[in-house]
This record gives structure tokens, C-alpha cells and sequence, in this order.
């Protein structure tokens, strides 16, 4: 009987890592189909945290005029959207959201927004010493969900971010698509 037990919590371990593997493996294939179905960006995402992102957002999204524009926890609206008024950006383009408060629900919170408008593929802008964790992240949560990314690195003197900060968020990536939560309220000072 004790044999019994353990080939059972032996198999239970290895039947629990068969299924979050072959849950992960479906994340590259609904990339592959979005990229597919929408071979060019469909939205702008730009991750709040540095006024040089709203500024160079705003002169990307001239270049873009049917593209609309999110922003995700900028800068106060009032300033954020005088950026963009100065760039002639009509206001009906810009979303500004402010339910972020790091990097991983940058895209928790919006990507069922995109989902639900049927958006497949964004541009994802942030600052090119955060664009490895940011694509990291977008990997997992966007692609969970069936949408693709085109990355826009805006130059930045700040040095690369650690892998440490790149490993904790794709962890709470993972914990996001199957649980829904990232875990963001263990920690305050997670940016």
C-alpha cells in the first residue's frame, strides 16, 4: 500500500508539470496565429514610468494616425494629455490607465481590454533598459491570451535591469495566467 502511495504522489508531481508544460507550449502557438492573423500592429502600448515615453509616444503615434494609444500608469493625465494635444493627437486615440503599479500589471491589467476590442498585435513601448523584462512579460501574459508584440526601444542612458528582475516577473507572469493574480500586494516595493 505505501508503494501504492508513493507511485501515486510520484505520478500526481509529474502529471502536474505535464500539464503546466503543455499549457505554457500552447503560448508560442497562439503567438504564431496572431502574428498570422494580424501581421501588423493593431494599438500602441506604452508603459508608464518616464515622461520620455509619452513624449516619444506621442511623435510615434503621428507616424501611426489609425493606430489608438494606451498608456499604462504615465504620467498624471493632465500633463499626459497635453503631450499629445501638442503632437495633434486627438484625445478619442489616447486611453490612459492607472490600475498598474509595476511592470507585470502594466499588461495584467490591460490585456483583456485588448482582447475584447480584438486586438492581436500592439506595438509595446518602454525604455531600452527595461525592454527585456517588459518583453519578457508580454511573452507570457500577452501571449497567454493571443496576442503578439512589435518592440519599440527608446534609447536610455540606465543600465540594463538585472536578470533577478526579469526572473521574479516572469514567475509572476506564470502565477498570473493560472491563478489571475501576480502577487503584486506581497510586495510594495515591487516597481
Amino acid at each position: 500500500m505505501k508503494q501504492l502511495h508513493r507511485q501515486l504522489k510520484k505520478y500526481g508531481k509529474l502529471s502536474l508539470v505535464s500539464i503546466i508544460l503543455v499549457s505554457l507550449s500552447v503560448i508560442p502557438i497562439r503567438i504564431a496565429i496572431a502574428s498570422y492573423q494580424a501581421p501588423y500592429p493593431q494599438a500602441i502600448l506604452t508603459l508608464g514610468g518616464d515622461s520620455d515615453r509619452e513624449k516619444f509616444t506621442a511623435q510615434f503615434a503621428r507616424i501611426h494616425p489609425t493606430l489608438d494609444i494606451w498608456v499604462s500608469s504615465g504620467m498624471r493625465p493632465k500633463q499626459a494629455r497635453c503631450i499629445f494635444q501638442n503632437a495633434d493627437i486627438p484625445n478619442s486615440r489616447l486611453h490612459l490607465d492607472y490600475r498598474a503599479v509595476d511592470t507585470v500589471t502594466n499588461f495584467t491589467s490591460l490585456v483583456f481590454e485588448f482582447k475584447k476590442r480584438h486586438i492581436q498585435h500592439i506595438y509595446l513601448i518602454t525604455s531600452e533598459f527595461h525592454m527585456p523584462r517588459a518583453k519578457s512579460i508580454a511573452i507570457l501574459v500577452l501571449g497567454s491570451q493571443g496576442i503578439t508584440f512589435t518592440s519599440v526601444s527608446i534609447p536610455s542612458k540606465e543600465p540594463k535591469e538585472s536578470i533577478t528582475h526579469i526572473l521574479r516577473d516572469i514567475g509572476r507572469s506564470l502565477l498570473w495566467i493560472f491563478s489571475r493574480r501576480t502577487g503584486a500586494s506581497l510586495n510594495p516595493n515591487i516597481k
